[in-house]
């Protein structure tokens, strides 16, 4: 059996279900006051799935209240069937098949794809900082597409910027950065990562002053084909790459500066939860739903916070 054969793929009031399962793990709670012991369920045919009531404000309520699929006119077992079709495609899915598969418009597939995204980019699932020290964080950047307004020349000034550190057998986090000067990229691995941790770049010269706020920082010189000296290397990061690339070019396409920091959430989401940490597909849906709380997300709101 499939396990798109789940009844909340299907039903209504079983994704709604579903849902309350995982936001209300231990009952009910009124997004209004606060409320917790006396919430009642609507029932009727005319009552909307999972409608509940306040006994404390007499305020109605669903689950979806102050998450990222309030005001949503999608039925919430389409969004659980788009949920696990983005978190369980390595590569991602386009809006444009979602648009055919949920048989939605592409507007509506679009706006889906990311509020999915900034799910994914608002939930935390381990501690603020990486490696302490036990394991190699490796570190590099790339670049992809084209900066707004530029034009194309040679090098990769025309193009956006993206800066990820990778923590081996761990979890990867990237950056839309302006440029790969020193002082830009510093202060982001400040910030990620614990000083006592043995950070490994290549030789590209912003990496050059990192051995002063990173004393176990190792460098591999590609340009010298060395790819690899003892346990240094950066083979690890560029996989994510590979990965992170064919999906922007293989089934994204295209994605403009604006939205980049949400394509770099998604493919961070599912490296930092992938199988071999021992997280399968449902369980990945599951974490995702999870950065649903506190956050709207309008389709004309601004791009970034702040």
């Amino acid at each position: 059996m499939s396990v798109l054969d789940a009844p909340h793929f299907h039903d209504e009031q079983a994704a709604m279900d579903r849902l309350e399962a995982i936001l209300w793990p231990n009952g009910p709670v009124c997004p209004h006051c606060g409320n917790t012991e006396k919430v009642y369920a609507i029932k009727g045919k005319s009552a909307r799935p999972g409608l509940k009531t306040c006994g404390a404000c007499r305020k109605q309520f669903t689950v979806k209240v102050g998450t990222l699929f309030e005001d949503s006119h999608v039925p919430m077992h389409k969004w659980w069937q788009a949920v696990h079709l983005l978190c369980s495609s390595k590569k991602g899915i386009s809006s444009h098949q979602l648009h055919r598969t949920l048989k939605v418009t592409y507007k509506t597939a679009w706006f889906m794809s990311h509020r999915i995204r900034e799910a994914m980019r608002t939930g935390s699932f381990s501690p603020p900082s990486l490696s302490s020290g036990s394991r190699y964080v490796e570190v590099d950047e790339t670049y992809i597409g084209r900066k707004k307004g530029s034009v194309k020349r040679r090098g990769q000034t025309h193009k956006m910027a993206v800066l990820t550190l990778v923590e081996r057998g761990g979890e990867a986090r990237s950056f839309h950065i302006e440029n790969s000067a020193y002082r830009t990229v510093a202060p982001i691995l400040a910030e990620n990562i614990e000083r006592e941790a043995k950070v490994v770049t290549d030789t590209a010269g912003q990496y050059d002053g990192l051995w002063f706020d990173f004393p176990q920082h190792e460098m591999v010189n590609h340009k010298a084909e060395e790819w690899k000296r003892g346990d240094a290397h950066t083979n690890t990061v560029e996989n994510y790459f590979s990965i992170f690339k064919r999906g922007m070019k293989g089934v994204y396409q295209h994605c403009s500066e604006k939205h980049l920091h949400r394509y770099l959430a998604e493919f961070d989401f599912r490296y930092s939860n992938r199988s071999k940490l021992g997280v399968e597909d449902e369980l990945r849906a599951e974490r995702a739903l999870l950065g649903i709380r506190g956050r709207r997300l309008t389709y004309r709101m601004p791009t970034r916070n702040g």
